[in-house]
């Protein structure tokens, strides 16, 4: 019957079968060492056995010490058999023989991010690849710890050794039993090995680069609050809750909306934007169970502010600012999920000149070695911190395309206790401006709300360089795979507070030779300002509705931003007909605004055409 509805192959599904069939054994067993080493045989980790027996793993893991049951490390054998293989690509198992071979050099192992999923890009296997060739430059070995085969980490000529084992703190603990590094690096993973840095250090592993609590520090809601104080950065305005009656006591203090997020996630996970108290007990009830170890943050929601993104690399002394990223998207769009520009291209210097001296300050207050992202929100000319992250970011990558400038190598050297400078840092190329735009999987959802929010959704990401940002933005557009099909016509359907700058996209767009369609609010707004617009019937309320314009081809631009509750259903409606339909949608007036600007340049946002290499020499 599960092979019918799952189509997993029956071998596998006995497998499964004998370890489910094999639990009530284990939780009647006093964990002799025949009875433990048979469970581990068969495959059982020290957490499931914690689990079962209702004990900690620290336990399980001293009793199995205690026995002497670890597991062997084997090849893999690349030749089937019909030669010898060489190969430094190692597995785990309990069985007699090991065949890892320690060398006596200096190593240095680095933890990967695991399985790819959304919220955890390959971004970061890209810092952990460069965290490796620049440690193996310094004369290190390099030991990689990852379970996917299929990242660039665990190509066989990445890494000296390869460990193909899950990011857990029992394998990585058996790794080094077996490899004794010289250190271990946590922070270029994203969260996966992040979360084991604390429990790590604790076991006795050389964690190098920042310290782990340096890293709890930042993660730790109510921690990281303390740091902004001790620095005397400015944050939004915000609480700390460990159930519904703190939650609604700060909401009162600070009004709607909140930005509301748990502490130690990635990817923005179960973040969200509340706009009432049934929402925000919603949202304790099902998303979060809040608790005194894992508080909930309650942030002012800064509307209409700009957001920026700011990697650094910080050797105890000196603050190398690898990029100031400024966001296309409002504040509340997720950073994985929003284009961005770097340079910036509507901040004035002051401003960027803030946020980095911020930036340096966070970093030297935390102890940061190595690299550091943070996260800023720029409202009025006023500057806020968001939060600060103590390790690799999805942006690095991004940077270093667009620079020049490796600063994962650079961070991996001052982590292994290199100084900045004593490095050979090339100059960052300038003279161009590139555009970091996202590219989301919607269309492989059928009946999915493509509306952009805290909580990330992306699966990969493009750039576009160019001399002016309109251009660059015009050619991640066209990278990320958004196309304008059908007539040149845009339907703008707008809430009330972006209703100014929509009367700025349809005059673009107008100018470009486009039609514009928009519901009755949108079109009165613009033709107070001159602009002659076709008014186009609410969803289901007449002969040519937003849904049909959609359907029938009439437009190849929908812009839609959702305003009060009233109007969500109708709005959702419409972004799922356009995706349906495969008609290029914005969900933010920043967004629209950006995508009309490269539209107005028309065939010259794409010429000329130019390699980066061009670019850098311009």
């Amino acid at each position: 019957q599960l092979y019918e509805l799952s189509g997993i192959d029956p071998w596998f599904l006995a497998h499964i079968r004998i370890l489910v069939e094999m639990e009530p054994l284990i939780s009647a067993s006093d964990l002799n060492e025949g009875d433990l080493r048979l469970f581990k045989e068969e495959g059982f980790a020290d957490t499931r056995i914690a689990h079962l027996k209702n004990w900690s793993e620290t336990k399980v893991r001293s009793l199995r010490y205690e026995h002497g049951i670890h597991p062997v490390f084997r090849r893999v054998d690349t030749c089937a058999a019909e030669f010898a293989a060489g190969t430094s690509y190692f597995y785990s198992t309990y069985s007699d023989v090991c065949e890892s071979d320690p060398t006596p050099r200096k190593k240095m192992m680095i933890l990967g991010g695991g399985p790819n999923r959304i919220g955890q890009g390959i971004e970061f296997d890209y810092c952990c690849v460069q965290g490796v060739f620049a440690l193996a430059d310094a004369g290190y070995e390099t030991i990689m710890v990852n379970c996917n085969p299929e990242t660039v980490s665990t190509d066989f000529d990445t890494a000296d050794r390869l460990y193909f084992e899950p990011l857990t703190l029992e394998n990585v603990l058996e790794i080094c039993r077996v490899e004794n590094p010289e250190g271990v690096i946590v922070q270029f993973g994203g969260q996966t090995p992040l979360k084991l840095a604390v429990p790590l250090e604790q076991a006795g592993v050389p964690i190098i680069g920042t310290p782990p609590d340096a890293i709890d520090r930042a993660e730790d809601r109510e921690r990281a609050n303390q740091l902004m104080e001790a620095v005397g950065v400015k944050q939004p305005p915000a609480g700390l809750a460990t159930n519904l009656e703190e939650a609604l006591a700060v909401v009162r203090r600070l009004g709607f909306p909140v930005l509301v997020r748990p502490s130690y996630v990635l990817g923005g996970r179960a973040m969200e934007i509340v706009f009432s108290e049934e929402q925000l007990a919603r949202y304790l009830r099902e998303a979060v169970k809040a608790s005194p170890e894992h508080p909930v943050l309650i942030d002012r929601f800064l509307d209409r502010a700009v957001e920026v993104d700011v990697d650094v690399v910080f050797d105890g002394e000196r603050c190398l600012v690898g990029g100031v990223l400024e966001h296309v998207e409002q504040a509340g769009v997720h950073s994985g999920d929003s284009a961005c520009c770097l340079p910036p291209h509507t901040l004035s210097d002051d401003v960027i000149r803030r946020i980095e001296e911020q930036a340096g300050a966070l970093a030297r207050e935390l102890g940061v070695r190595g690299l550091m992202n943070a996260q800023f929100a720029v409202q009025d000319d006023e500057v806020y911190v968001i939060e600060v992250n103590p390790r690799a970011s999805r942006t690095v990558p991004f940077v270093a395309k667009a620079t020049g400038v490796q600063i994962a190598r650079l961070a991996a050297r001052v982590m292994a206790g290199e100084k900045l400078d004593d490095l050979d840092i090339p100059a960052p190329k300038t003279g161009h401006y590139a555009v970091k735009e996202a590219v989301f999987p919607f269309d492989r959802f059928p009946g999915a709300d493509p509306l952009l929010g805290p909580e990330m959704r992306s699966t990969g990401e493009v750039m576009g360089v160019a001399e002016t940002f309109d251009s660059a933005f015009a050619r991640a557009t066209l990278g990320a795979g958004v196309r304008f099909r059908g007539e040149p016509a845009v339907l703008l359907t707008v809430r009330n507070e972006d209703k100014a700058q929509a009367i700025e996209v349809g005059r673009l767009l107008h100018l470009a030779g486009w039609q514009v369609y928009a519901t009755t609010g949108t079109t009165e707004v613009l033709a107070s300002a001159g602009l002659n617009a076709t008014v186009v019937d609410r969803v289901g309320q007449g002969d040519l509705d937003c849904c049909h314009l959609i359907h029938e081809g009439r437009v190849s631009l929908v812009v839609n931003t959702p305003g009060s509750v009233s109007d969500a259903q109708d709005s959702a409606i419409i972004r799922k007909e356009a995706l349906r339909a495969g008609v290029a949608y914005c969900t933010t007036i920043a967004g629209a605004m950006a995508t009309a600007r490269g539209l107005a340049e028309g065939e010259a946002a794409f010429l000329p055409v130019r390699s980066m290499q061009a670019h850098y020499t311009a």
